[in-house]
């Protein structure tokens, strides 16, 4: 065999030729090298011994292991932020005026807000609550679930509603809490789905303390942090929509992405960072540009092969 021989199966590129060592042609071994065919990056490097076998039983074995590569789902890990659910009517953390619905963030959203006055900051929370009930999930939402068909995909957002699990997506991490959730004030472990039920004074966790929000409150630490950061690191494909990411830490995480994984960001407002973290920047809306980047991806993992061809 002289030069690279190519067969392709979905998302993976298998290249063979015979092995060279110390400029002789070590007969009866090839060497194997099998690339993701958007990427043109390698994932496996192998030394195949085939001395003795005809060509249709060592290439239908190769068949086979692209065959059982390609089975396994390539992982998208997508990082959400406000600006998904404000697409859905709902209201960003901090609007222009640095206001949140008319309250100042310190005056609702810390620890400290929360010793002072916890029914202001529970009517709050109550009202956020149903101004969810009357929010749907849009575009965005519904080709991040659609992707679940030909993807492995995980989703860590900053966002408090429950707008992608609603959408269809089966993994979502939320980074900083649910509205949908009571937590107990003394032991964060103890959770109660509230199913649209306010939260009032006088309601009490199984250890006789006030419930709150489950929401991570700014001064409070991120306890999700230690499960988003391995899900960032396993990333092949890593999107980044809605936030300019600029709140820590969760604005660590996209320096996680293992290396080759491909980066893409969409925002309406360009984020220079981006580009100098290697994204592929997208300037649209996530309702606007994720149905097309779903469809590139979903499209793209059975792009027929255009090169070289099969032994």
């Amino acid at each position: 065999m002289q030069g690279w021989r190519t067969w392709r199966a979905g998302q993976y590129r298998a290249a063979w030729i015979q092995k060279v060592s110390g400029g002789r042609i070590t007969r009866g071994v090839l060497l194997l090298r099998v690339e993701l065919v958007n990427e043109s990056r390698s994932v496996l490097w192998e030394c195949l011994n085939i001395r003795g076998l005809p060509e249709e039983v060592w290439s239908g074995r190769i068949r086979e292991r692209l065959g059982r590569m390609n089975r396994s789902k390539q992982k998208v890990v997508v990082i959400s932020g406000a600006g998904m659910s404000a697409e859905s009517g709902l209201k960003t953390f901090r609007d222009a005026d640095g206001l949140w619905e008319g309250h100042r963030v310190e005056d609702v959203a810390t620890p400290e807000a929360w010793e002072r006055d916890p029914e202001m900051v529970l009517d709050f929370y109550n009202q956020r609550r149903r101004q969810l009930r009357t929010a749907e999930p849009n575009a965005g939402h519904r080709a991040l679930a659609q992707l679940e068909e030909k993807f492995s995909v995980e989703i860590i957002t900053q966002n408090v509603d429950d707008l992608h699990e609603r959408a269809g997506s089966t993994r979502v991490l939320h980074l900083h809490g649910e509205l949908g959730l009571a937590r107990s004030s003394v032991d964060e472990q103890l959770l109660y789905p509230l199913e649209g039920r306010d939260i009032r004074l006088g309601d009490l966790c199984e250890k006789g303390s006030q419930l709150r929000p489950h929401i991570v409150w700014f001064g409070e630490m991120v306890p999700a942090m230690e499960k988003a950061e391995p899900i960032v690191r396993k990333a092949e494909i890593l999107v980044v929509v809605g936030t300019s990411l600029v709140v820590y830490p969760a604005a660590s995480l996209v320096s996680l992405a293992p290396t080759g994984c491909r980066r893409l960001w969409t925002n309406p407002q360009m984020v220079e960072s981006g580009s100098l973290l290697g994204f592929e920047m997208r300037e649209t809306t996530a309702a606007v540009g994720l149905p097309i980047l779903a469809e590139e991806l979903m499209n793209g993992l059975f792009t027929p092969e255009t090169e070289g061809g099969r032994p």
